[in-house]
């Protein structure tokens, strides 16, 4: 490798957006965000070119790098030599302004705007080269792999299931909905960082596993994972993983409640009003309003499902929920979660 180039430490973030960048499974953006780029997608919801995107994929530092327009630079992630960068710009960004139109606030409160702040007003845009894949586990697949995989099976329609947590009834409930809709349901956890207080991703990954084997028809629900952070940007989210998961190869996805969403900081029905501001994306928008177990109904039932008149009778189901019960030495109720995931669960909360 020339040692004439400037070297630039990056962290795990960044590493996993410059492999999904390099994949296509952030098609069509093609490489870390100019300025033009990253403000149009805050703003507009679009890049410059006219597709539809929501997130800014950036490439940030807190010190300004030496590194010119025009040069390639040399991306380390943890003393590894991982990518070349071809810099197109050099730029600054208004963290606070950017925070407000991508997150809607500018609460440091807010995990996604404290990541924001904490990477540093600098930042590089231009298109990488990959010199080093990560080690993927089996459980990660390319689009490429996964819409090979779809073929293979002969599953023209393919619902995918965005999920951060590890399964409550209501997650159950959403990935049953999208087997009566479709071929198979690809169920497609985040593998990257998340919040501090989220299953850590090998607990979620387990307890999926455990559902597919037992309580679902395995043959029609394929578990992988996407590698990349959560960014809990609520609507905007949203779609950015719609748009990702049609590069997998999914021809619809589930948006449930409060997608994407974190403490009260999001309408928990914003992420399905923002589809309808936008084009068709080529990917259908499944909406499912509110997931509750219903002692009157006697079941899991929905907002569409379930009358009115029982409403004194539901349960509300989150996990959160189900994680202050398990660190109080309590059992959570059949009706939140599976007994028999509870093990695992506990497990990952040790």
């Amino acid at each position: 490798m020339d040692k004439t180039l400037t070297q630039l430490d990056i962290g795990e973030d960044e590493r996993l957006d410059l492999e999904n960048l390099s994949t296509g499974a952030f098609h069509p953006v093609r490489g870390f965000m100019t300025r033009e780029e990253a403000l149009s997608v805050a703003y507009e919801m679009r890049l410059p070119t006219g597709e539809v995107w929501t997130i800014p994929i950036l490439l940030q530092f807190k010190k300004k790098p030496r590194v010119l327009q025009g040069e390639r630079a040399l991306l380390r992630h943890q003393g590894e030599e991982v990518a070349l960068l071809e810099v197109e710009e050099v730029y600054e960004l208004d963290l606070e302004a950017l925070a407000r139109a991508v997150f809607g606030t500018e609460s440091e409160a807010h995990p996604g705007v404290a990541r924001l702040y904490a990477k540093g007003p600098y930042a590089l845009g231009g298109r990488v080269e990959v010199l080093k894949a990560r080690e993927r586990t089996p459980l990660e697949k390319t689009p490429e792999e996964t819409r090979a995989f779809f073929r293979e099976r002969g599953w023209q329609k393919v619902v995918a299931f965005q999920t951060r947590n590890a399964p409550h009834r209501a997650h159950e409930y959403l990935i049953r909905l999208g087997l009566e809709l479709a071929d198979g349901v690809l169920v497609h956890p985040i593998l990257g960082p998340k919040k501090g207080d989220d299953f850590p991703t090998e607990t979620i990954l387990e307890a999926y596993g455990y559902l597919r084997e037992h309580f679902l028809p395995k043959e029609r629900v394929a578990l992988f994972g996407l590698a990349t952070p959560m960014r809990y940007a609520g609507p905007k989210e949203a779609v950015f993983h719609a748009l990702v998961r049609k590069n997998f190869g999914a021809t619809h996805f589930l948006v449930g409640r409060d997608h994407a969403g974190v403490g009260e900081f999001y309408d928990p029905y914003a992420a399905h009003r923002i589809f309808d501001q936008l084009p068709p994306l080529g990917i259908e928008i499944v909406k499912v309003g509110a997931v509750f177990h219903c002692a009157r109904c006697g079941g899991i039932a929905s907002e569409r499902t379930c009358p009115e008149g029982h409403r004194d009778q539901r349960l509300s189901i989150s996990m959160t929920k189900v994680r202050a019960l398990l660190r109080e030495g309590k059992v959570p109720p059949p009706e939140l979660v599976r007994p028999e995931l509870l093990p695992i669960l506990r497990r990952g909360l040790a």
